[in-house]
C-alpha cells in the first residue's frame, strides 16, 4: 500500500515555504489521536523535521502494516464463523437424535409399567394360555436387552451433544475476541490514514499530484541485479498476471479483495484465484506460499515481498516492473521493482 514516493527536496530558497507547509500539516493533524496522527516537528537539536512526502511514506507504511493485521483478523473471523455454524448444526442434529432416543425409551418404559404390575410367576400361573405368556415373556426379555442398548446409545448421544455444545461455546468466545480485535485494527488503520490525509492535504497541489502520480523514491537507487526478460514461470502464473493487468486502474481500498477494489495482498489473492490457486490472505503468509527464488531469477507472475515485516506485496511483470495496489487514494499501477527494500521473491 505505501508507495514510499517522495518529491525532490526543496533547496535553500524554498526552505521557508517548506517549513510553512509542515507547520500547516502539524496544525491539521493535531486533533488526531495516536502515534499515526503525530506529525514531525523540529527535533531537540534544532534540525528541521522530515519533509511531508517522507512523513506520508511513514504513515502509509504504518497503515499498511495495520491493514495486514486487519486482513489476518478478518480471515480468522471468517474461519471461526464457519466452524461455529458447523458446530451449531451438528449440535442441532445431536439434540434431535437425543430427543428421538428419549421418546423411544419412554414408550418402552410406559409399556413395561402397564404390563409389569403383576409378578411374572403369578401371571404365568393365572394365565389361561401359559405357552402364549412364555412367548410374550421371551419377547419382553429381548425388548429389555434392546432397551438397555438404546439407553447406552442415549448416554453416548448426550455425551457427544455436550461436547459439541462446549466446543461451540468456546468458538463463539474466540469469535467475539477476534471481532473485538477487528474493530481495534480498523481503528488503527483509520488513525494512520487520517494522519496521512492531513499531511497530504497540507502539501501544495503540485506536490500532492507528484506524490499521487509516482514522484521519485530514494529506494529506487538501491543496487539491483540484472533482470532477464523471461516469460512467466508457468501457465497459472501467466493467467494470474493477465488477471492482475486487467485490474489496472482499480482503486486501493484497505481490506478489499476485488473484483472492483483491492489492497496489496487482496490483488495478489484475486489474481491467482483466477488461475485456480488459493493464496493466503496476508502479504506475510503469501511470502511463504511458494518457492523462494533470487531476484535475478524473477519471472512474470512471481510475488515480490517488500520490507522486513513483509507488509507489502506486488507481482513482477517483467522488464524490471511490478504491478500492485499501492496505497489509499492511488490505483492499481506499474512501478519499478526496486521501489522499496525487497525481502523475498516467491513463486506460487
Amino acid at each position: 500500500m505505501a508507495s514510499h514516493r517522495r518529491t525532490p527536496k526543496p533547496g535553500p530558497a524554498s526552505r521557508t515555504s517548506r517549513v510553512t507547509v509542515l507547520s500547516a500539516a502539524a496544525a491539521a493533524a493535531a486533533a488526531l489521536s495516536g502515534g499515526a496522527a503525530q506529525l514531525a516537528a523540529a527535533d531537540p537539536s534544532g534540525d528541521s523535521a522530515p519533509d511531508a512526502s517522507t512523513r506520508l511514506d511513514q504513515l502509509y507504511q504504518q497503515a499498511e502494516q495495520d491493514t495486514q493485521r486487519y486482513d489476518a483478523a478478518q480471515e480468522t473471523a471468517e474461519r471461526l464463523r464457519g466452524e461455529v455454524a458447523d458446530l451449531q448444526d451438528r449440535a442441532a442434529r445431536g439434540q434431535k437424535r437425543v430427543n428421538a432416543l428419549r421418546d423411544d425409551l419412554g414408550a418402552v418404559a410406559a409399556s413395561q409399567y402397564r404390563e409389569g404390575a403383576v409378578d411374572p410367576t403369578l401371571a404365568l400361573l393365572l394365565s389361561d394360555r401359559p405357552s402364549q405368556y412364555l412367548d410374550q415373556a421371551s419377547a419382553l426379555d429381548r425388548l429389555g436387552a434392546r432397551q438397555a442398548a438404546r439407553l447406552g446409545e442415549l448416554q453416548e448421544a448426550e455425551r457427544v451433544l455436550r461436547q459439541e455444545r462446549d466446543q461451540a461455546t468456546g468458538k463463539l468466545a474466540e469469535l467475539r475476541s477476534t471481532s473485538a480485535q477487528l474493530r481495534r485494527r480498523k481503528e488503527d488503520v483509520q488513525r494512520a490514514l487520517a494522519g496521512a490525509q492531513a499531511v497530504l492535504h497540507s502539501m501544495p497541489a503540485a506536490a500532492q499530484a507528484a506524490y499521487r502520480d509516482g514522484g521519485t523514491r530514494s529506494s529506487r537507487d538501491q543496487a539491483l541485479p540484472p533482470l532477464l526478460d523471461l516469460p512467466a514461470s508457468s501457465g497459472r502464473a501467466a493467467v494470474a498476471l493477465a488477471a492482475a493487468r486487467r485490474m489496472l486502474g482499480a482503486p486501493y481500498v484497505w481490506g478489499a479483495t476485488g473484483p472492483r477494489a483491492f489492497d496489496c495482498s487482496g490483488l495478489m489473492q484475486y489474481a491467482y484465484a483466477q488461475a485456480g490457486v488459493a493464496l493466503p490472505r496476508t502479504s506475510q503468509a503469501q511470502m511463504n506460499a511458494g518457492r523462494h527464488v533470487p531476484l535475478s531469477q524473477a519471472r512474470p507472475g512471481d510475488l515480490v515481498i517488500y520490507r522486513s515485516d513483509a507488509s507489502h506485496v506486488a507481482m513482477y511483470v517483467g522488464g524490471g516492473q511490478v504491478i500492485h495496489a499501492p496505497y489509499p487514494g492511488a490505483r492499481v499501477r506499474y512501478d519499478p521493482v526496486g521501489m522499496m527494500p525487497i525481502t523475498a521473491i516467491t513463486r506460487p
